[in-house]
């Protein structure tokens, strides 16, 4: 137990339940919804509104091995493949193996994807998938699609929610065990300020950090917030390292910052190439599937022929899909680019890496539990050991679906224990905040130095910087007064020095994890995990796994499903 706090107010007010998810995604909604059908009195606590998460920005859509000939086997397979010597194969075979179910459950709870002629679910392929596996919906809306589904659900089912609520901290009782959380309301409403959820299970299902950086696909939302509450509670973090930057985001000029539009690797699934500006493809002869080699690899070959030539993007040529192609099938892509003064129909997209997605996180085992009791993570906040080094195309929205399932299922098949009201051990420590002008400062420390490119040099300059912004905020004349964009850049701060620190002690290049100083993959040494704690002190204590397995969450726990 860590004792660590922000520095805000005391709750002003509280409510009561069995459960309380934070976040309303795909992940939080499927284990509201689960944990709701199970009898369980379910809260929903989400920053924006309701379908204002990641989920709805996904484009290309949903792996599972739905087609003909194709098989959880194979699924696997590619899942490894990507995942570069670090997935967990329990985890990846729960995925594969329930995935297929758990989308028809979906598709029953009111989600519509594209279908074929014949009526089936028409299905593409994307980067590092051998089938075309990937269910799309609206062409390129299919996170929105989902999203639209899910909250209909909650909101027909009368699943309390509170929305507008930046989760603060995690209360425990006096034996260390989960008893709710505190939470700041943004603005009038039933509940205003601070004030606190008492529940004996909490689900964090908060999404990225992808705003730790200045470029990003991430919404303004994904500021990391659960991983830092995670880490100040005394959870475990896992391959925080590991951060996927999307090779094919739209190029909207050199120091551009905050969310920039995607171009869904459906794209190239269906047959965009990737060229400079002379026209030449080069994928060709890079990896066996081209353009849709996995995302690292691709990020990696774009970087590298930008530095080659000096130019600051790349291009994704379409052209050839024609009009009703791009307007039927990629209508959200092609509004954003028009948008951008950009035609695709008729000229190549300007693209460059941004980063999308954080394949480590909150360390869990195989039912979501982290190491500390009654606190569960699905979700990017979560490091499940399905996605390894590198997340496979697609198997981001999956994830969260299985594993909120496998979520809820634990909670009712183990009840809500409540031990007793909130306590804290002795005095909490109390963070002092970071003012909001830093956040920008993390950004452009992080983007220059643990990007796409990193090396001991740039790591360690990072390192430096972020540590002595942790220092300011330290100096109380320097300090910030509570409020939600301080709490959001004092997060920021905090998964910036996991990311970085993690990030030195991998001293090899694997999956999206590049060092130029070493190029190299090391199975022997480094096909392992990092973990990541905070010491009572605000210290990061980073860990070697002695495998590539990862250790139980809890002395008596296993991996088994």
């Amino acid at each position: 137990m860590t004792g660590i706090r922000l520095q805000a107010p005391a709750p002003g007010w509280s409510i009561d339940a069995d459960v309380v998810v934070v976040g309303s995604g795909v992940a939080g909604l499927t284990a509201a919804l689960r944990c709701t059908a199970a009898g369980l009195r379910t809260v929903v606590v989400t920053k924006a509104l309701l379908d204002d998460g990641s989920t709805r920005w996904a484009q290309g859509g949903i792996a599972a091995a739905l087609g003909e000939g194709d098989t959880p086997e194979q699924h696997l397979d590619d899942t490894l493949v990507a995942g570069a010597g670090l997935c967990d194969e329990q985890a990846v075979r729960a995925l594969v193996t329930e995935g297929p179910d758990a989308v028809r459950r979906l598709i029953a709870t009111g989600a519509d994807f594209d279908r074929t002629d014949g009526g089936e679910i028409a299905l593409t392929r994307e980067g590092g998938h051998h089938r075309r596996r990937i269910a799309h919906a609206g062409g390129d809306a299919t996170g929105a699609e989902i999203s639209r589904a899910l909250v209909e659900a909650i909101r027909d089912r009368g699943v309390r929610t509170i929305e507008h609520a930046l989760v603060l901290d995690l209360l425990k009782d006096a034996e260390g065990r989960t008893a709710g959380v505190t939470l700041h309301v943004m603005g009038e409403g039933q509940h205003d300020g601070v004030g606190a959820v008492h529940a004996p299970a909490v689900v964090l299902a908060t999404g990225g950090m992808g705003q730790v950086f200045s470029a990003t696909t991430n919404p303004p939302v994904s500021t990391g917030d659960g991983v830092a509450l995670a880490l100040r509670a005394g959870a475990e973090v896992s391959d925080l390292e590991f951060v996927q930057f999307h090779p094919t985001v739209l190029f909207l000029g050199a120091g551009s910052e905050g969310q920039q539009p995607l171009v869904s690797e459906a794209v190239r699934g269906e047959g965009a190439h990737l060229v400079d500006a002379d026209g030449v493809r080069f994928m060709l002869g890079q990896h066996e599937l081209a353009e849709l080699a996995p995302r690292d690899i691709v990020a990696k070959a774009i970087t590298r022929r930008m530095q080659e030539l000096g130019a600051e993007h790349m291009y994704l040529d379409a052209r050839h899909f024609g009009a009703e192609m791009w307007e039927h099938r990629f209508p959200t892509i092609l509004a954003a680019c028009r948008s951008h003064g950009i035609d695709p129909v008729t000229e190549p997209i300007p693209v460059a890496p941004a980063a999308h997605y954080a394949s480590g996180g909150v360390r869990t085992d195989l039912r979501g539990r982290t190491t500390v009791p009654g606190l569960y993570a699905c979700g990017e906040v979560a490091c499940t050991g399905v996605h390894g080094a590198n997340r496979l195309a697609s198997n981001s929205l999956l994830e969260g679906l299985v594993f909120a399932e496998r979520i809820a299922d634990d909670i009712t098949a183990h009840g809500t224990h409540r031990e007793g009201l909130p306590a804290v051990a002795g005095e909490p420590t109390v963070l002092t905040l970071l003012v909001p002008e830093t956040r920008r400062e993390i950004q452009r420390i992080m983007t220059g130095g643990a990007g796409v490119l990193r090396s001991a040099e740039s790591l360690a300059q990072a390192a430096d910087a972020l540590e002595r912004l942790r220092l300011d905020a330290e100096d109380e004349r320097k300090a910030a007064e509570p409020g939600v964009d301080s709490w959001e850049t004092t997060n920021l701060l905090c998964v910036a020095r996991v990311l970085v620190a993690a990030a030195r002690e991998r001293a090899e290049t694997r999956g999206c994890h590049w060092r130029e100083d070493r190029p190299d993959r090391d199975d022997e040494n480094w096909r392992r995990h990092l973990v990541v704690r905070l010491t009572p002190d605000r210290r990061l204590a980073v860990h070697r796994t002695g495998t590539a397995d990862f250790p139980p969450v809890t002395p008596d726990a296993t991996r088994e499903p």
